[in-house]
């Protein structure tokens, strides 16, 4: 019976520095992708919120015939939820028959250097 052996290659030097620069540039690609998609997560969050503020706020006054007076009212009767550590809402309503101006501010940056 014929025994083959295989021919060890020895590994060159340049080879292996070649491979770890490819590996570091795929993993920073990866990273960088990952942050981008964050960070429109986040933008898309912001925008949820207002637009649901904004939404509860008209169907209040479809129902009741009047603005809400707070975003607490709109807590405790339509179910917003404001996740206060991430948010600031600055909800100002002039008069019950106008809509309010209503603005949602982050709070601080994501903890990962945003």
């Amino acid at each position: 019976m014929l025994h083959i052996e295989p021919v060890k290659q020895k590994r060159s030097l340049p080879g292996l520095f070649l491979s770890a620069v490819l590996l570091a540039a795929v993993l920073a690609a990866f990273l960088f992708s990952v942050r981008s998609v964050s960070g429109r997560t986040a933008d898309e969050q912001l925008t949820i919120l207002e637009n649901a503020i904004r939404k509860a706020s008209v169907q209040c006054y479809a129902i009741e015939g009047r603005y809400p007076p707070s975003v607490e009212y709109l807590t405790e009767h339509y179910g917003i939820v404001v996740d206060e550590t991430k948010y600031a809402v600055f909800y100002d309503g002039f008069a019950s028959n106008l809509m309010p101006d209503i603005t949602v501010i982050p709070l601080k940056a994501e903890e990962g250097g945003q």
